[in-house]
């Protein structure tokens, strides 16, 4: 196997918990050999820099901006940037893949959808939707939701969390048969400790990260200190 590519990534300009920007997250991933980062701010229902009072076509502009810079800077130094994002309801958070700004776009009334609604337009739109750190816990989180008629794929590996969290969303992806996924949920350009998937064919397009998950063959999750 060969091509590793992060699937969890926030930057400075999209997320505020984010503390480097897009085209810094890329050049640090290509130094240590990533041939891909899937740039996944979270949205405008979770931690954003994006100003509430813009007309939507400015927030969303605004919100993408991050993957922008990120996917600019991939195209001098050669690495692939991928876009998706990170939706939020209630305490769940659903990287969501397959879809652009375009589709963001087209749906200014998204931030009042109900769970149903959100995954019925995402799937009938041809998206992607895996579950994030499902059994994370925090003080502003009371109470913890799965979605295993919804999801399509799990995040069973998050090395920004407790590992005991992945062991339960581990537990939860084959109690459903949901494919498996891993990735870091970065925040900054420390790269201490990350993951993603190592795939062994090259990813041309988000579509083939969904029908290499779909598939549940070709690839391995990584995670843990990064040692090179």
């Amino acid at each position: 196997m060969g091509y590793k590519y992060e699937t969890h990534l926030h930057t400075s300009e999209g997320s505020k918990c984010g503390t480097a920007d897009g085209a810094s997250m890329a050049r640090v991933y290509k130094e240590i050999g990533y041939s891909g980062i899937f740039v996944t701010d979270h949205f405008l229902n979770g931690n954003t820099t994006v100003p509430f009072d813009l007309p939507w076509d400015e927030k969303i502009n605004f919100y993408c901006n991050g993957y922008q810079n990120a996917y600019e800077e991939g195209q001098k130094i050669g690495i692939d940037v991928f876009f998706g994002f990170e939706y939020q309801i209630g305490p769940m958070h659903l990287l969501t893949y397959g879809l652009d700004r375009d589709w963001l776009l087209n749906y200014p009334e998204m931030l009042s959808w109900d769970i149903k609604k959100y995954c019925d337009t995402v799937h009938a739109d041809g998206g992607f939707i895996v579950h994030a750190h499902p059994f994370r816990q925090a003080p502003y989180l009371s109470y913890i939701a799965l979605i295993p008629n919804y999801a399509d794929a799990v995040e069973v590996i998050n090395t920004a969390q407790n590992e005991r969290f992945n062991y339960r969303a581990e537990f939860y992806a084959k109690e459903y048969n949901l494919p498996e996924t891993s990735g870091s949920d970065i925040h900054s350009a420390n790269l201490s400790k990350i993951g993603g998937i190592e795939s062994e064919t090259r990813l041309s397009s988000v579509k083939d990260y969904i029908n290499l998950l779909k598939s549940g063959a070709g690839y391995k999750l990584l995670g843990g200190n990064f040692n090179g």
